[in-house]
Parts: C-alpha cells; structure tokens; sequence
C-alpha cells in the first residue's frame, strides 16, 4: 500500500537529504529535499506540502525561526530534527510550534513511523476537530474562530497557536464539562499511546495560559484537576 503524501524535508546536510528522501520515496511517500528557509518557503509555494521534517541547527534561518515563521500563515505539521540532547531544546521546539521531535542520530525506519503517527492523527481527527458544527467558540475574554483559525482577546489583538495548541483548544473547548486526562489528549493529538515521559501536552497546555493570560500558579482558564487531567474553567459558548 502506498501513500502520495508529499513529505518536505529541510536539512543542510546533503547526505541526510538524500538518504531520507530515499528513505520516504521507498516507503511510498512523495518527497522534496532542501537546504535552507529560502529554498522550503519556493518548496511550499509550489506545491501542496502534507509535512515538514525540520532541521534545528539550520545555518542562517534556524529550525525555531523558521518553524516560528511557518506557524504565522500555516498549519502544517512539523517534526523537527535536532542533534541536541538537551531538554530544553525540544521544549522550545515544542512551544514554538512543531507538532513532535527527533533526536539525531535515528533511524530512517523510526522516522517514518514519527511521520505516520502525525500523519494517521491528520487522517482519522480533522484538523479543526468540530467544524461541521461549530463555527466560533466564545470563552472568558477569548473568542475561537475554528473556520479562520483565529484567536481574538476581547480587545482585539490576534494570536498566533500552533497547529497543536489550535488542536488542544479546539477539544478542551468541544467538551467543556469533561475532565481529559493526558493520555487521552495524547491520543486525540498523536493518534498514538503515551509515553509515560513524554511531558509535550503539559508544554501546550502552559503555552496556551501564556497566551490566553492564565495564571499558571492559579489558572481559570484551562483548570488542572490534580491526578485526572485538564478542563475550561470558564463557560463556553458555541456558534
């Protein structure tokens, strides 16, 4: 069985692009390889892009810059790759706006299985989760508009979510009575089990009070239910 999901790759290394393209091709997925920011943002005006595999360590245009950038005009999933162990690194990655990470030196095999992971989490969630039957939801001082994907304060500045956080919103809003735990936002996310460790949905979830100006130490908007999960702390309304 094969896939035609055109899959972007960005990394300066010429080895790594032509082994991964080869990789991707092999397993049924369409491929382009670059280099740079300059020559991803020719790539995406060219054609449909299903995912982006991103190099951190880009010269010039590094992999946070350029994920920063894409999440201003699109959703498109992202998997970043970097050679840096440290945590923090891939929590920023994270809070920036890719929707997962790879540490250098992996496996093409393990690659391609991060790839269909976002992947089957695109196919069997849509991307804006209740659109057929929401338009706008409306909670606190925050208006969601799910068709525009926008995010509006009561005093009219816009922000920006990464396809992600647009994601956890739009389900921490489409069930606003319901306490979901971490695994279960995981899977709505991923479309994959949890890794005890893995800590990207508590990533999101304090991006998101960062933006919506929730205060962490005792937020309203998004209410932690020590020992079960998240849940609105404020009415939602539905449009």
């Amino acid at each position: 069985m094969t896939d035609s999901r055109h899959i972007l790759i960005v990394d300066d290394d010429r080895e790594i692009r032509t082994l991964l393209g080869d990789y991707l091709q092999k397993n049924g997925y369409r491929a382009t390889a670059v280099a740079d920011g300059k020559a991803m943002r020719r790539a995406l005006e060219q054609s449909h892009v299903d995912l982006i595999v991103l190099d951190l360590m880009l010269p010039g245009e590094d992999g946070l810059k350029l994920t920063r950038e894409l999440r201003t005009q699109s959703q498109i999933p992202i998997l970043m790759l970097t050679a840096l162990g440290e945590e923090i690194d891939r929590v920023v990655g994270l809070e920036v706006g890719a929707d997962d990470y790879l540490s250098k030196p992996f496996s093409p095999r393990e690659l391609v299985g991060r790839i269909k992971a976002i992947l089957r989490r695109t196919a069997h969630m849509p991307r804006d989760p209740v659109q057929s039957t929401v338009n706008v939801y409306r909670f606190g001082d925050w208006k969601l508009d799910v068709t525009a994907r926008s995010l509006t304060h009561i005093d009219g500045s816009q922000h920006a979510l990464s396809g992600a956080e647009f994601r956890l919103l739009s389900i921490l809003l489409a069930h606003p009575t319901r306490v979901l735990s971490r695994s279960q936002l995981m899977e709505l996310l991923r479309g994959r089990d949890i890794d005890p460790f893995d800590r990207s949905v508590d990533v999101r979830i304090s991006r998101l009070r960062q933006v919506l100006r929730d205060d962490a130490r005792s937020p309203k908007i998004i209410k932690t239910i020590y020992g079960e999960g998240y849940v609105m702390g404020v009415p939602v309304e539905q449009e």
